[in-house]
């Protein structure tokens, strides 16, 4: 008899309760989607830099902080240049030498064509003479021998210059080189980021190829869900979709598919039946629209899950709770906007 009587005190009480948890958790639940629109679940992604040394050296300085927002071209570390200075002014001089080699070249060039000249010179009047019996034949040979070497001592001094030349590129050259390679000791941010790991400290001795920090593009941001092959085949780049995180799911972010999977990602050891072939998921990238990623850029933070809505027709109208909803100003990311971007 106690049991019935609590029965009847507490029994309306807990079918209240229950009634009332249920219908809350009803309106908790996003509305049904139409039938032209697909989901899937994912993580916001950012494509990343790999900021690493082209050469072994020691690290001299980073200059950034994890987290730390950068700029495009901005300095974010240094390399220790002091052996390729060095090297470079070694170059240098070696250059020097050259250019003062050329010059030497072209004075020899400059004698040897006075002294060709001249033994041609010789050689004519020497013929005049030789007719006139005022000569020897003896003293043409000497003279038209003397021609010839100076004609060929000419030859050899043109090749010297040449070859002068060839020194000053092969000087010029190397001295690029190491110019170059102390340039590539100054770490610069390829585009606008954010400092996500900070690899090496000052002081380092880093690998040819060895990673300083890495950074995250923040103008490249992504969502990646996968989707079933029948959804997955009525979807093309440039489609439509929406993101929504789950961090601030008050917020409907614009979005459009950039990459579609030409194979699938998850394969089933048997694809005879159309069953099977039903299984197969197909990896869809969701890029966020690029001017919403310059207005909320310090609001931005990769690996926050949620879901992205993807329209497959082209046709279907975005349901209400689809509609786009953005903060009223970057500075206060959980205040909803109207419906524009």
């Amino acid at each position: 008899m106690a049991n019935k009587r609590n029965w009847l005190v507490y029994g309306p009480l807990l079918v209240l309760v229950v009634l009332v948890i249920g219908l809350a958790w009803l309106r908790l639940q996003p509305p049904a989607l139409p039938e032209g629109i697909a989901s899937g679940n994912g993580r916001v992604e950012a494509t990343e830099y790999d900021i690493a040394s082209k050469q072994a050296g020691r690290v001299n300085a980073v200059l950034v902080s994890e987290g730390e927002m950068v700029t495009a071209g901005q300095v974010l570390a240094t390399l220790d240049t002091e052996n390729l200075s060095a090297q470079l002014r070694e170059a240098e001089a070696r250059l020097r030498e050259a250019r003062q080699g050329r010059h030497y070249a072209e004075a020899v060039v400059t004698q040897r064509e006075s002294e060709l000249k001249y033994a041609e010179a010789e050689l004519t009047r020497s013929m005049k003479l030789v007719k006139q019996g005022h000569v020897s034949q003896d003293r043409i040979d000497q003279v038209r021998t003397r021609k010839l070497s100076a004609d060929a001592a000419l030859r050899a001094a043109r090749v010297q210059t040449v070859q002068a030349e060839a020194s000053i590129d092969a000087a010029s050259a190397r001295v690029e080189r190491l110019q170059s390679e102390i340039a590539d000791a100054t770490l610069s941010a390829p585009v606008a980021s954010r400092v996500l790991y900070r690899l090496a400290e000052p002081g380092e001795v880093i690998p040819m190829g060895g990673k300083v920090l890495t950074v995250l593009d923040l103008s490249d941001v992504y969502m990646t869900v996968f989707l079933p092959t029948a959804q997955a085949g009525r979807v093309s780049i440039g489609t439509e979709a929406r993101i929504i995180l789950d961090a601030v799911p008050e917020m409907v972010l614009p979005a459009t598919v950039s990459f579609v999977a030409a194979r699938a990602q998850f394969t089933p050891r048997e694809v005879e039946t159309r069953t099977e072939r039903e299984k197969l998921m197909f990896r869809v990238k969701v890029h966020i629209a690029p001017d919403i990623l310059n207005r909320y850029t310090d609001q931005v933070k990769t690996g926050v899950p949620g879901v992205a809505y993807i329209q497959l027709d082209g046709q279907t109208p975005w349901p209400e709770f689809l509609e786009v909803r953005l903060p009223s100003s970057p500075a206060s990311p959980t205040t909803a906007n109207s419906n524009t971007p």
